[in-house]
């Protein structure tokens, strides 16, 4: 039971690590064009995420995977980007059919991404453990606990500034998007590799 702790623990520190803020940006980015009423849908897309995070470890914890830990770095910071970005050109308009699919394959995708980014520290973490499979599972409890707490929260955001603030769906979109946007392109500058 201790170990399974310090797993779910180290998972849910994971992302809500102040000094590595890049899970909850992405988070606010992916969230913030859905309702309070679309939380299903929601739950589906950071659940799509730690799948792809999660895999990624387990090829890494396994040794199946080799790369370079700079050009991932800055993919991470590109992943936000974009997701903010995609907001700022899509604001206010509903996903639906095509769109969804592309959201949710780019949630898995991002997700691979940003667990490569975790990866070489967490293989060290787990390389003298003889399960691996289940501390990498643990851990990933841990990542979507804390991711779901992250989306919950912007959509919480999300209602107090569409109803209290009277932001319109569409401004609020515009104005978090921006602001990660604002807040991402330091780390693309810090990490770019070239």
């Amino acid at each position: 039971m201790d170990e399974f702790l310090f797993y779910s623990k180290l998972g849910f520190n994971h992302v809500l690590d102040i000094k590595a803020y890049d899970h909850v940006l992405f988070f606010a980015a992916l969230v913030v064009p859905y309702l309070f009423k679309d939380w299903k849908r929601v739950i589906l897309l950071v659940t799509i995420f730690t799948v792809g995070h999660t895999l990624t470890l387990l090829l890494a914890v396994y040794g199946q995977l080799s790369f370079s830990g700079t050009y991932i770095e800055f993919l991470i910071p590109i992943t936000i980007f974009i997701t903010a970005l995609y907001n700022v050109f899509t604001a206010g308009k509903s996903v639906s059919g095509k769109g969804l699919n592309l959201v949710f394959f780019t949630s898995l995708f991002f997700g691979l991404i940003h667990g490569l980014g975790f990866s070489r520290y967490f293989k060290q973490i787990v390389a003298q453990q003889d399960t691996k499979f289940i501390k990498t599972l643990e851990f990933a409890l841990g990542v979507e606990a804390a991711q779901v707490i992250v989306a919950f929260l912007i959509l919480l955001l999300g209602v107090l500034m569409q109803t209290v603030f009277r932001f319109n769906r569409r401004d609020w979109i515009l104005v978090l998007s921006s602001i990660i946007i604002g807040m991402v392109i330091p780390m693309l500058i810090n990490t770019y590799p070239f």
